[in-house]
C-alpha cells in the first residue's frame, strides 16, 4: 500500500498558489513538504492543517494506492 500527494499538488496548481505559500500559511515545516513530495507519510495533524488552509477534504489531497499482489506476500509471512 502506497500514499500519494497529487490532489495535493493539483489543487495548488489550479489556485495559483506555491507550495511555499501553503507553507506560510500553514506553519508546516519544510522537511514535512519534502516527505509528500516523496509520498512519504505525515501525520494527520499536518493534513488536517493543510485542509483547514484550502478549505478542503483530506481525501482531497491524499490518495491511498493499493497493491494486491504486495499485500498477499505480507500476508503469507
Amino acid at each position: 500500500m502506497n500514499i500519494n500527494y497529487k490532489g495535493l499538488w493539483k489543487i495548488l496548481i489550479d489556485r495559483d498558489m506555491s507550495k511555499s505559500d501553503l507553507r506560510s500559511t500553514t506553519g508546516i515545516a519544510a522537511s514535512t513538504f519534502t516527505r509528500m513530495y516523496k509520498n512519504e507519510y505525515v501525520s494527520l495533524e499536518v493534513l488536517v492543517r493543510i485542509c483547514s488552509a484550502l478549505n478542503c477534504q483530506i481525501s482531497d489531497i491524499v490518495e491511498v494506492e493499493f497493491n494486491p499482489a504486495n499485500d498477499e506476500k505480507k500476508k503469507d509471512r
